[in-house]
């Protein structure tokens, strides 16, 4: 493993620890601390650079960086993965993880405060675990990298959003809730969380904006297009901390500002022209602008971070230079510091405060020396000094009234060389006395400076450091128990400042009080625990001399001075106090171990200690006076102890700029003997570097009180090991006890259970026995019936074996007729084809004849064609006359022939089904002589057919020999043919009709087509009533077979 060591700088304006351990193979140790000259340019706080330690070193470049919620820790990721956390307010670093891949985006501001989310570069989201240092969830998802991740503000949800999508996650379950799919062609910019808000902001590259709901992800609203005269594409984006500004910008000097609560753009922001283009927006927070951020930080292309007042559009300071240039930069959520990654992969930390130094310097005295005269003339009495009149300007409160101007008078006897009023940073203490008499108090947003500079805190951070570094007192680990604190940050402020006050000084630790002491300026500073610790360190110094001389009774001489000057100045209230037997620790002690945080609200007590720090230490003591002397009516009309002690506990109706003037006229009137300030020292600041030591106190009573709390401490835990031993000797006894009672109880549970056992095994014998009895009757039952149901089933199988015999006699004897009739069918056909062979054979013998007779006419007609042209229209004529007749005529004949034939068949068929019927009904003995007498009858009507088939063969044959004839006589006298033709018409009535189509055919050539025509028809006819005599016999032989259900013969 190679060992990471980081090399850091330090500027003495953020001191950190001035010694630093040598290279830790655990990669954890403090940052190195290298002084640099004060004038340093950019406020460096620290300049980390990460370099690994070969023969050949190389700078591991940072990629990303986050602050966690508290803004004093943050952890940032190099381009190896390696992951590191650095704690700024404990000036350490900690290698906390190798991913061993690049990190693409960072966020540790989760609800569990140690978990830390990184992307990496394969596209996946992992959480670990900042101190185990272990892998708590593994989120997949995305498809393309990860570049940013925006975390709620209740730190459970998440969004991580990349190129193509955003997708929201659930922390507590790191489950994947909702996914944002868009088209690639419009693409996302940016996917965040409006702070403080349940409102998601999604950003796309066409510039639409759009507002969802968290909880039920519904669209809230949609920001308008931006004009068209600016035409920005955005890119970067950044919200104010109270979400109603949003910064966008892009490849342009322009910034747009949006409110979102109007949703409209209100402002246009140009950038200096030095300017082209935008690669990064952020808000710099302010403790005191109420999340209403004013300040932007723009990171432009030239890596310089330019910080620019939204409001009044004036650059205010910059971080970063053209030789080293920001690569991208993060605020911390409190506003004090700035982590940048440079260029070059090193990463630079700046002090805001430091950046700031020049901006939030007081304004200018509002009262200025018009002429001031030598100092030769002082002593004349001729000093002259002219005060600007008119009405002093302010900051601004929330009521709006307006306070007029007061014309200041010049102290005559005051010293301008008198160094103790003056402060750091050129502030005069009696101007600010002067400024606070007219006003009562200081203004808000310069109060804290103001304190600041009274005080003259040293800001020691590397001493605070070492007494932090101690960790939390062992008076103060209970802390919590005794005062239950709501705000655990409050709680833990507290627990540390105290603490470093009882490292400070011992008797912190003894002292009861000091958390009640401490308490309202931890409220105050609680977001910078340095100026707390000093604060309260200077108020004990200061303004609680003599406090610990009687410890660890109360202040006895400083309740005696309170008791004196009361009694000089309201004597009648003191003895109303002695009286009723109230002292001092009653009336006056609540009021200053407290320093009237009880008793006053924020606002009037903020307004008191303006008073109390612009003024001696003595100053409070007289507030407690005047406190009681304000107040002499309602005490004077108390007479309870327990009235007395509500007072001095709670809230009154009590102007406090009433007690604050009570308060400077006992300053004034008071005689010198017994005024406090006599008796107390005059204000003394905190060392620089080191904190004084404080010693003001009895040291053998808090040795002795540390030695015998030890004692008893140690007594203590003796005794709680020896009572807890006891326990667990007493917890062991119990135990066997409880174990033994136990046993027995399961013995006796065992014998129980036995004896019922048994019992029931004797009742279960019993109940056996009957049931075999039972069992077997049952068995006797099903035997006589098993044996009926043989029986039954024997006779039924004979009876189907019997049944099946006769069926397949049936069928064999339906197998046998089928097979009769296949053969007789055969026979049929077979004679059938050879009828039709001999039909065929004589139709060809004809035709050959009827070719040649055409041959012969046409032969014929070609030597005679020129003799008979002029007859040839009449003889055509009455050809086609005659064939038109003979044609008609031969129709009649064949649909005559036709329909007796069908009506013959059919009324035959009729009769024959009806005998048929009557002799099926009667009995099928008959049936076998009825066939053989239809099958007589069929061969009668075939031999009659047969001859009236020979008998039209003979009339062909003689026909077609009389045209032969007569073509060949036709062919020696061609001239005596037409009157044989007229005659042939004359005497066709006793002529057979065959000579008539003879006789037509020798007079033109075109007969020899009509008689093919008339051929092919009749062969058509032929065969379609053929067709239909089968047809007609399939048809009755169905019918047959379904009246009779046996096999029969086919009808003809």
């Amino acid at each position: 493993m190679q060992v990471k060591h980081f090399h850091t700088q330090a500027c003495p304006t953020e001191t950190f620890l001035s010694k630093s351990p040598g290279p830790c193979k655990e990669a954890q140790a403090r940052l190195l601390n290298d002084e640099r000259p004060r004038g340093q340019r950019h406020r460096i706080i620290v300049n980390i650079i990460h370099s690994s330690s070969d023969y050949l070193p190389k700078v591991l470049r940072f990629l990303n960086v986050a602050f966690d919620s508290s803004g004093d820790c943050l952890i940032a990721g190099d381009h190896q993965g390696n992951i590191y956390v650095f704690d700024l307010y404990g000036n350490r670093f900690n290698l906390v993880q190798r991913t061993a891949q690049a990190c693409t985006a960072l966020a540790f501001n989760l609800r569990r405060k140690s978990e830390f989310l990184v992307a990496l570069a394969d596209y996946s989201i992992k959480c670990f675990d900042s101190v185990t240092k272990e892998l708590v969830s593994w989120m997949r998802g995305h498809e393309s990298s990860v570049f940013s991740i925006s975390v709620h503000a209740s730190g459970r949800y998440a969004i991580t959003t990349s190129s193509d999508t955003a997708q929201l996650w659930d922390l507590d379950t790191f489950q994947r809730k909702r996914k944002l799919n868009i088209l690639q062609s419009v693409g996302i910019q940016k996917v965040f969380f409006l702070p403080l808000s349940n409102t998601i902001l999604s950003c796309f590259k066409d510039n639409s904006i759009f507002a969802w709901e968290c909880d039920t992800l519904s669209c809230k609203y949609q920001l308008p297009a931006p004009p068209e005269s600016s035409s920005v594409l955005y890119k970067v984006f950044a919200v104010t901390r109270d979400g109603r500004i949003l910064a966008a910008g892009g490849k342009s000097n322009h910034l747009h500002l949006w409110c979102l609560e109007a949703k409209q753009l209100f402002r246009i922001i140009q950038m200096p022209t030095k300017v082209r283009a935008i690669r990064h927006l952020e808000f710099l927070p302010d403790s005191f602008d109420a999340g209403s951020n004013q300040v932007l930080g723009v990171l432009s292309q030239d890596g310089i971070m330019r910080f620019v007042n939204i409001q009044t559009c004036k650059l205010l300071f910059e971080i970063g230079s053209l030789d080293e240039g920001i690569s991208s930069s993060v605020i911390s959520p409190h506003g004090r510091y700035i982590a940048s990654i440079m260029e070059n992969g090193s990463l630079n930390i700046y002090s805001v405060q430091a950046l700031t130094q020049e901006i939030n310097k007081p304004p200018p005295p509002l009262v200025k020396v018009i002429e001031d005269l030598p100092k030769s003339k002082l002593n004349s009495g001729g000093l002259k000094m002219k005060v600007t009149s008119g009405r002093v300007q302010r900051p601004a409160k929330s009521r709006e009234n307006k306070i007029q101007a007061r014309i200041l008078k010049q102290d005559l006897t005051g010293n301008f060389e008198n160094k103790e009023n003056e402060v750091s940073d050129g502030l005069n203490k009696k101007r600010l006395q002067i400024l606070l008499k007219g006003y009562g108090e200081y203004p808000t947003k310069y109060r804290m400076f103001i304190w600041r500079s009274l005080l003259q805190l040293p800001e020691n951070h590397t001493a605070f450091s070492s007494l932090v570094d101690k960790g939390v007192h062992v008076a103060f680990l209970n802390l919590q128990k005794k005062y239950p604190i709501k705000s655990r940050k409050l709680l833990r402020v507290l627990q540390r400042t105290l603490s470093a006050l009882a490292h400070w000084s011992a008797i912190f630790s003894d002292t009861p009080y000091l958390p009640l002491l401490a308490f309202p300026f931890v409220k105050l500073f609680q977001n910078n625990q340095l100026i707390c610790f000093e604060v309260v360190a200077t108020l004990i110094i200061n303004w609680c001399q003599h406090w610990f001389e009687y410890f660890p009774n109360p202040p006895i001489n400083i309740l005696s001075m309170i008791e004196n000057v009361l009694a000089f100045h309201d004597r009648e209230l003191l003895q109303h106090f002695i009286d009723h037997d109230i002292t001092s620790q009653l009336y006056a002690w609540p009021l200053l171990e407290t320093v009237f945080s009880e008793v006053l609200t924020r606002e009037e007590w903020l307004k008191l200690f303006d008073n109390i720090f612009s003024n001696h230490p003595s100053f409070l003591l007289m507030t407690v006076v005047a406190y009681n002397t304000c107040s002499r009516a309602p005490l004077l009309n108390c007479s309870l102890r327990d009235d007395f002690e509500y007072f001095f506990h709670h809230r009154n109706n009590l102007d406090i700029s009433v007690v604050i003037r009570e308060v400077y006229h006992l300053m004034d009137t008071t005689p010198t003997d017994i005024h406090p300030n006599g008796k107390l020292d005059a204000f003394v600041a905190l060392t620089k570097g080191q904190y004084p030591v404080f010693n003001q106190y009895p040291k053998f009573i808090v040795d002795y009180q540390t030695q015998e709390r030890e004692r008893i401490r140690n007594d203590e835990l003796d005794f709680l090991r020896e009572r807890q031993m006891v326990e667990d000797m007493q917890a062991e006894v119990d135990q066997q006890r409880v174990e033994d009672e136990a046993w027995y109880q399961k013995q006796e549970l065992l014998r129980k259970a036995e004896e019922t056992r048994r019992e029931m095994l004797l009742q279960e014998e019993e109940k056996m026995v009957q049931q075999r009895q039972r069992l077997a009757s049952v068995k006797r039952e099903l035997r006589a019936k098993e044996m009926h149901l043989q029986d039954a089933t024997r006779r039924r199988f004979l009876k189907l074996q019997q049944d099946q015999h006769e069926m397949e006699l049936r069928r064999l004897n339906d197998e046998i007729e089928r097979k009769n009739l296949i053969r007789n069918q055969e026979a049929v056909a077979k004679e059938m084809r050879e009828d039709a062979d001999t039909y065929r054979r004589k139709v060809d013998l004809e035709e050959h004849m009827f070719h040649k007779l055409i041959e012969a006419g046409q032969t014929q007609n070609q030597k005679t064609q020129k003799l008979i042209e002029e007859n040839l229209a009449e003889a055509e004529q009455a050809c086609l006359n005659a064939d038109w007749r003979i044609q008609a005529l031969h129709k009649q004949r064949c649909d005559d022939l036709q329909r007796n034939a069908c009506y013959q068949e059919v009324a035959k068929l009729l009769r024959e089904n009806r005998r048929k019927e009557t002799e099926v009904l009667n009995a099928m003995v008959g049936e076998g002589a009825k066939k053989w007498e239809e099958a007589k009858e069929k061969d009668f009507h075939l031999k009659s057919e047969k001859k009236a088939s020979a008998l039209s063969d003979a009339s062909r044959k003689w026909f077609l020999e009389k045209e032969l004839d007569d073509a060949l006589e036709h062919a020696e006298h061609p001239y005596n043919t037409v009157p044989r033709c007229q005659s042939g018409q004359a005497a066709s009535g006793y002529v057979p009709r065959t000579s008539q189509l003879k006789d037509s055919s020798e007079v033109d050539s075109s007969t020899h087509i009509s008689l093919n025509r008339r051929r092919v028809q009749w062969d058509t006819m032929e065969q379609d009533l053929m067709e239909r005599v089968r047809n007609l016999r399939q048809r009755l032989t169905a019918q047959a077979r379904n009246r009779c259900r046996t096999p029969h013969l086919l009808a003809t």
